[in-house]
């Protein structure tokens, strides 16, 4: 489930390049979150029969991390090329190990460690291309701001997971909430009761649908799902096949070329992946 999230992930870099360059950041952000939460409504049931005000506290404070960590990646990757924040985001692998040390207090394995490094490695040969270019751009900066946000947010996840047990559906409602008012908010703050006409390309409307039904609905559902179930490690490092599959999209609909390093990369960032995922409990 997590590796098929990194797939859909690793498109989500194209599409918001398309959708960005459509409608600004904060509106795409609002259309996008405020989308996912109407059909996520359902989904609020459950707290009708447990402790709702905990459930809430949880669901909101997960929430506000999420947003920050959305808000940075959409607007790096805006600021930045697609290549640069896949690679970028890809550092999470590394960062998370630590989060889980200062946050859970469990001390990273050497096996562990070695596949984050792995990850990385195999990272930066699949952007090399283009990593000549990164310097201290706001893009770039942004996009190590939210894999370090990351790193904590599925620490956070399995610890409010294991206390506070929670349907991921219904977790991903009460997230997406808190993500569409923070957006609305931020906006109105930003620019007022200004708003841009919707676009009406059928490439916007085909990249929202993506984003919305699979890169939020789908993704952080079972992002949650299997974060209050495992290791934030091991999600981390499942997840770092994202760049890899990031490449490949982009190769297919933006014309970008892989090279010869670039599919090495991408074969270490996998072997990581998989030395991790078929490793004993």
């Amino acid at each position: 489930m997590l590796i098929l999230v990194a797939a859909i992930w690793g498109g989500s870099y194209t599409a918001t390049k398309i959708a960005t360059q459509q409608l600004p950041v904060l509106e795409l952000m609002v259309l996008r979150f405020g989308l996912t939460f109407l059909l996520l409504l359902p989904a609020l049931r459950p707290l009708l029969h447990v402790n709702g005000r905990a459930a809430l506290q949880v669901g909101c404070g997960l929430g506000v991390n999420l947003f920050a960590i959305l808000l940075c990646e959409t607007y790096g990757v805006s600021l930045t090329t697609a290549s640069n924040a896949a690679f970028l985001i890809s550092l999470c692998v590394a960062i998370t190990p630590f989060c889980e040390w200062w946050l859970l207090g469990k001390k990273p394995s050497a096996q562990i460690m070695s596949a984050a490094a792995l990850s990385v490695v195999g990272a930066f040969m699949l952007a090399y291309k283009s990593v000549g270019g990164l310097g201290l751009a706001w893009g770039d900066a942004l996009m190590l701001l939210a894999a370090f946000l990351r790193g904590i947010m599925v620490c956070l996840t399995r610890r409010f997971g294991l206390r506070h047990p929670l349907p991921a559906l219904t977790l991903t409602a009460i997230q997406m909430g808190v993500m569409t008012l923070g957006s609305l908010v931020l906006l109105l703050l930003v620019q007022g009761w200004q708003f841009h006409a919707l676009p009406t390309q059928a490439s916007f409307w085909s990249a929202m649908a993506f984003l919305v039904l699979l890169c939020t609905l789908f993704a952080f559902f079972a992002q949650n799902f299997a974060a209050a179930r495992s290791s934030p490690s091991r999600v981390a490092l499942l997840m770092g096949s994202e760049p890899l599959f990031g490449a490949l999209i982009a190769a297919l609909v933006m014309g970008d070329a892989l090279g010869l390093l670039g599919w090495a990369g991408g074969a270490l960032i996998v072997l990581s992946a998989a030395w991790v995922s078929l490793a004993p409990r």
